[in-house]
């Protein structure tokens, strides 16, 4: 999803499943260890991690308000990285975290900055 600023925003209970949680308790604890890796990056938290409440359905046409975290794509992955490993969406996405970060880190070796400054391209 991609919110007003057309920064790719999750919210943490969808990612949650995506992850293979099945408590949110035990999620929130993933969550709070992926901010604490935030804040000792001296990055601010609030601009990745931005808790709301979201309304869902109960019987009887019911409604309830229940906490939720809309995340970036740099909290996803600090929460993929802080995430229980002996499960394979977690190890998937480690693996996959690493692999993407080498082909990043391959290109901008390969890049000439001198030509792509001259140009007017910023990366």
């Amino acid at each position: 999803m991609i919110n007003e600023l057309l920064a790719f925003v999750l919210y943490a209970r969808e990612l949650m499943i995506m992850l293979e949680y099945s408590k949110w308790g035990n999620f929130v604890k993933v969550i709070d260890k992926a901010k604490e890796s935030c804040k000792n990056s001296n990055i601010n938290i609030w601009e990745h991690f931005a808790d709301v409440g979201k309304t869902i359905k109960m019987p009887k046409g019911a409604k309830k308000i229940i906490d939720d975290i809309k995340l970036t794509r740099y909290a996803c992955y600090l929460i993929a990285q802080n995430g229980d490993s002996r499960k394979k969406a977690i190890a998937t996405a480690k693996n996959f975290s690493t692999y993407c970060l080498k082909i990043q880190n391959k290109w901008y070796n390969m890049v000439d900055y001198k030509t792509i400054t001259k140009k007017g391209m910023i990366l």
